[in-house]
């Protein structure tokens, strides 16, 4: 794993592009929110993309996030630095599934390998931003840091109507299906009729 050769072609032509979507300040605004929530303890990376991946990869720290987001009933119950890669994978894979089922979709959820093997680290990126959107949402105590660095999640806006409400909501017309109260074609022309001419 750790021995892939330089792409070539396509797939450097791929990689180049998903490189392009690693954003440097959203690094600096992750690295800061982990240090806040996990504690000095998790120490910093090394900047740019790869010490942010080398930080990561072993699973130690996305472990001691995710466990901090909870009050108790901490998700990874061990977990402990291996220079295995088959453990730290593991590691990673327990994070991955910790973080779904603490709400993040499917589809924000990055692979093993993309950070495992550096082939995707921006879409480690958006796992983490929507994590923390996630935990500013919750508001349930655990979340630390500045809550402006994520987003709040849309909340559904539940609404009960009466039924005498629905029923009166039946009689009215909506503005987007228009009205024709009052119209007609009383009065409109259309042009002249058309002329047919007879020529002998």
């Amino acid at each position: 794993m750790s021995n892939v050769g330089p792409s070539f072609g396509l797939s450097r032509e791929v990689q180049s592009k998903i490189d392009k979507k690693y954003d440097p300040e959203l690094e600096e605004r992750l690295v800061e929110w982990i240090v806040a929530q996990c504690g000095s303890e998790v120490g910093r990376p090394e900047p740019a993309k790869a010490g942010f991946q080398n930080w990561l990869k072993n699973g130690c720290v996305l472990s001691e996030l995710i466990n901090s987001l909870y009050a108790s009933n901490k998700p990874i119950k061990t977990f402990k630095a291996s220079s295995m890669v088959f453990k730290q994978m593991e590691q990673i894979s327990m994070f991955l599934k910790a973080a779904e089922n603490y709400g993040v979709t499917k589809t924000d959820i990055f692979q093993t390998v993309d950070l495992f093997e550096g082939k995707d680290m921006a879409a480690v990126q958006r796992t983490l931003m929507a994590l923390g959107n996630l935990a500013v949402t919750k508001d349930d105590g655990c979340y630390k840091g500045n809550p402006n660095w994520f987003h709040r999640k849309a909340q559904e806006n539940r609404r009960d109507f009466s039924e005498e409400q629905l029923t009166e909501g039946k009689n009215v017309i909506g503005l987007q299906m228009g009205t024709n109260k009052g119209a007609s074609q009383a009065g409109m022309s259309y042009g002249r009729p058309r002329q047919i001419i007879n020529n002998p």
